[in-house]
This record gives structure tokens, sequence and C-alpha cells, in this order.
């Protein structure tokens, strides 16, 4: 199936996060595609400004709710989903570290409960997994068949293990109860709808470069990355949700670049005079990061379309607006 065409294989489907960055694009693009789209959203990291513009559109709901608390599946009313996309997490450095605790529970308790309502409704799951799972590698490309160089006890173990035993758990579940669940990696996802200080590295130069200021380089800048627009990354994961596949599946750029040309090229297309500035490199910071898109590209016929300087354009476009640019300067 592909998901480029005006209609999906689901009636009804529940993203959990939804009111996160890549949640509502998500729910967005559902609804673009005919499906009724329940949001569920505790809005610990989410933001109703992401989800404003689809208030009046039919078919669309908003459920307020923990999902690592197991009465939000009473909230969600009668099934039965024919679609459950576990996508509720702090994703930034600065949420799962000011929420440890809350970032476990939602990996272990909340896909605990994604997965008992897909077992109910026979409905398909999906897990948003991602490329921390390989820690700092030790091999580049990261393929799926890498276990990975994680520190269990460091700090940024609460998002790692999180998603590490988030995986376990879907994994067994699928074997034990034959519930139709599968997991993607995701890799560095960026575009509109970021917030502007959540710690990651392009709305963070974007909003710096933007105001005149400093443009904050970890180390020195020579880790990299391998950046993916949002709608390639949207197209992905529903490609892998409209399929059977049970084993984790890499979504990611193919485009290697290091921090440092991220944040010159950011400087370079807001036409600001910021200069950089190095700060420390934050502990167990992957040096390499790029995916072996290989399973993805034969098994779905993916592959990213938006080039990452376009996608920085976008971006900063988004950033430009009024309202983002408002909100932007008074946070």
């Amino acid at each position: 199936m592909s998901t480029s065409t005006s209609t999906a294989p689901w009636r009804r489907a529940v993203v959990t996060g939804g009111a996160g960055f890549l949640g509502s694009h998500l729910c967005e693009r559902l609804l673009d595609l005919g499906v009724e789209v329940v949001c569920v959203d505790n809005f610990a990291s989410g933001a109703e400004a992401n989800i404003a513009h689809l208030d009046d559109r039919a078919g669309f709901r908003l459920v307020r709710h923990d999902v690592s608390a197991p009465e939000w599946l009473n909230a969600l009313g009668d099934g039965p989903y024919g679609l459950v996309l576990h996508f509720a997490c702090p994703a930034s450095p600065a949420d799962y570290l000011r929420l440890p605790l809350e970032t476990l529970d939602v990996g272990s308790a909340g896909t605990r409960n994604a997965l008992a309502l897909a077992h109910r409704d026979g409905a398909r799951l999906l897990l948003a997994s991602t490329s921390e799972v390989y820690g700092d590698p030790l091999v580049h490309p990261q393929r799926e068949d890498y276990w990975g160089n994680v520190n269990p006890v460091g700090p940024r173990s609460v998002y790692d293990e999180s998603k590490r035993f988030a995986e376990a758990l879907v994994t067994a579940h699928a074997g034990a109860k034959g519930t139709d669940a599968g997991i993607v990696r995701l890799f560095n996802t960026y575009g509109p709808r970021m917030r502007a200080h959540d710690g990651r590295a392009v709305p963070t130069f974007v909003c710096q470069a933007l105001a005149g200021e400093p443009l904050t380089v970890a180390g020195d800048g020579s880790q990299t990355r391998s950046l993916c627009y949002v709608d390639d990354t949207v197209e992905g994961i529903l490609l892998v949700a409209a399929s059977r596949s049970v084993r984790p599946v890499n979504i990611g750029g193919t485009d290697e670049v290091t921090v440092r040309e991220i944040a010159e090229r950011v400087i370079e297309l807001t036409g600001s005079r910021s200069r950089l500035t190095f700060v420390e490199r934050p502990v167990d910071d992957p040096a390499r990061r790029r995916p072996d898109t290989t399973l993805v590209r034969e098994l779905f016929g993916w592959e990213p379309h938006v080039p990452w300087p376009e996608g920085i354009k976008r971006t900063i476009a988004h950033f430009e607006t009024p309202t983002v640019a408002g909100a932007r300067r008074t946070s």
C-alpha cells in the first residue's frame, strides 16, 4: 500500500503522543488519507498549538490523558481501531532529562497499554523507537541487526533503555499473543512544529541564528547526524504501518553531515551574523550516526526525497512565521 494515494487500510486510528512534533504530523497525514484519528496526549512535552488547526476537522478527536495510566483506554470510547501508533514519549534531551521517571513509564506501562488496545481490537500497532537504541555505535552505518553500545546507567539511559525495553515488549507481545506489531527506529527527524528550545540541534541553531545569538556547537562539532525531513519520515512510518513487518526498521536520512556543517548552513540560510561557539559535549553523545536503510528501501521502496538543506529552509520559514516568532522571542 502506498500512502501517497487518497485511501488507507484503516478506518480509525489512535496516535499516542499525537500533540508532539512528529505525532501531530502523523495525525494530519492520517486525516488527509480519510482516517478518523484519536489523538492521546498529556501535554508533558506536546503542545496544543501543534494540533489547533485539526480541531475543526471531521474525524479528529483529542483525549487528554497519560498513556502510562490504564484509564486512558476507557477514555477512548468504543472501538474498534485499526491502527495504534505509539509515539508518546519525551524525545528531546531537555524533556527526558526533566522527566526521567515519566520517560521510563511511557516506554514500559505506556507500551503495555498500547499493546493491550491493539490486541483487543485486532489492530496493527507500530512503536516509535529511535536510533538511540544503538547508543554511541561501534558499527557504521547502523543496521537493524546491530545490538548497540548503550550505557544503561548514563544520563541518556532513561530514554535509550525506555525504547529498548519497549522494543522487547512489542516483540514479546507479538510472539506470545500474536499481536500485529512492528517497530520503526527513527533517526534525527526535523521540521516545522519542533519546539524552539527543546535541546535538539536544528531548532536550537535556527532560533539562535534568527536571534543573532552565537550557535552553541557541542564539542568540536565533528560528530555526525543523518537528518530526515518530517514529511519523509511520516511517509516511511505509514508504509511500515501498512505492512505486517515485525522486525525493527530504520527510517532516516542518508546524507551524513557534521553538527558543525548543520550550524554553518543554518547561518548561511538565515543570513545571520551569528558565529559559532563551542560548548562541552554531552556524556554519551554519539560520535557518528547514519542508518543503513537497505531494509526499508528493499521491503517498502522508501527513501527520503527532501535534501537536508531544503528541509532546513522550510524549518527556518516555520520559525519565521509571526505566531512562532512571537512565541520564540517570549519563551
